[in-house]
């Protein structure tokens, strides 16, 4: 298991600013419940709304890319750019600060390393 700090949280989101602070976004997106707080943080950095719902030039964030099930839902999504912390795959239509591989647990700064087991436990038996 790889415990991330906040201290690379912010790293995280100094990079992701610094890509995107020239871009005309209308807001940020984050998915629940990862990507959340990361979009919260680049909202305020960016100073940009938090949106509900990703939409037409939105910047989307999540935490993770994984699976690929989650962000694959928003790919045709016109002018919006794609934005993970960490991607256990080689990036190809979206942004990753972290490339790690596939077989590494992350948890994220937010989480609590008891509640992170039960859900590696729970994503290894649905596998």
């Amino acid at each position: 298991m790889n415990k991330l700090s906040w201290i690379e949280f912010d790293e995280c989101i100094n990079s992701i600013h610094n890509q995107c602070k020239n871009k005309k976004f209308e807001g940020v997106y984050g998915f629940p419940r990862g990507g959340l707080c990361l979009a919260v943080a680049l909202s305020h950095s960016l100073e940009l709304p938090l949106l509900e719902e990703p939409k037409n030039n939105s910047l989307i964030i999540d935490d993770i890319y994984d699976t690929g099930y989650t962000l694959e839902k928003i790919k045709h999504i016109k002018g919006s750019e794609t934005h993970v912390w960490v991607s256990k795959k080689k990036p190809t239509w979206w942004n990753s600060y972290r490339y790690i591989e596939d077989n590494e647990w992350i948890i994220f700064p937010w989480e609590s390393v008891n509640a992170a087991n039960k859900d590696r436990d729970l994503f290894y038996k649905s596998r």
